[in-house]
């Protein structure tokens, strides 16, 4: 028995995984550019990765938070059925 519809708990799961997955790579990649930046253009302080892997962790949860709340997204606009029906 195959459900074509899906439940509201795996909708809501499938985006804490994305989310979570999002998280786990633009993390990455900014502690992998902080490192790198540190090496090259700081000698050796820490700063650098701290202030990328922060990027990184505010970009994820802007996307995971415009995933949740897509009213947050600017440039669209959220129509009721009472607005569509005038």
């Amino acid at each position: 028995m195959s459900e074509k519809a899906s439940s509201s708990e795996n909708i809501v799961s499938q985006k804490y995984d994305r989310c979570l997955a999002d998280l786990l790579v633009k993390a990455g990649v900014g502690f992998s550019v902080g490192v790198v930046a540190s090496v090259i253009a700081f000698r050796r302080r820490t700063w650098p990765i701290a202030l990328s892997t922060g990027f990184g962790i505010g970009a994820a949860y802007a996307d995971c938070d415009r995933s949740f709340n897509p009213a947050r997204v600017s440039g669209t606009r959220i129509i009721s059925q009472t607005d569509e029906s005038k």
